[in-house]
């Protein structure tokens, strides 16, 4: 892993634990189980991308959808330095991109749910049919 100075180092999964567990301080619904599984995603998809030295940032980024969909406060806090925010508006403008997932989720979840539903019951053969 390429570090933001330049200096080389082997990727550690345990420092990706370590600043995971800064962004969810204080989060109650995430365990340590979860960030030690998030963190093995990462490993993961960063060694299949091939790359040899990945930096720092790239790391920090692959990051991010886990985080989103395991606590979308500790995704705010880690975004906030990995995106490097600048102002209160870089977060209303990630917390409408939170929202915008939300309400596409819910409206796939709609359609699905519509599409689930039992024909009419004049069309449903009998046994008089």
């Amino acid at each position: 892993m390429v570090k933001r100075s330049g200096v080389v180092e082997p990727f550690s999964r345990d420092k990706i634990v370590s600043g995971l567990k800064q962004a969810c301080r204080g989060r109650p619904d995430v365990t340590g189980d979860q960030l030690a599984y998030l963190a093995q995603q990462v490993e993961e998809q960063i060694r299949s991308s091939g790359v040899s030295n990945v930096s720092s940032e790239e790391v920090g980024k692959a990051i991010l959808p886990f985080l989103r969909d395991l606590d979308e406060i500790a995704y705010l806090r880690f975004a906030s330095v990995y995106r490097a925010f600048n102002s209160v508006e870089d977060f209303a403008q990630a917390i409408e991109e939170l929202q915008g997932r939300k309400k596409s989720a819910q409206a796939r979840s709609t359609a699905h749910t519509r599409r689930k539903k039992t024909p009419p019951q004049d069309s449903v053969p009998t046994l008089l049919d």
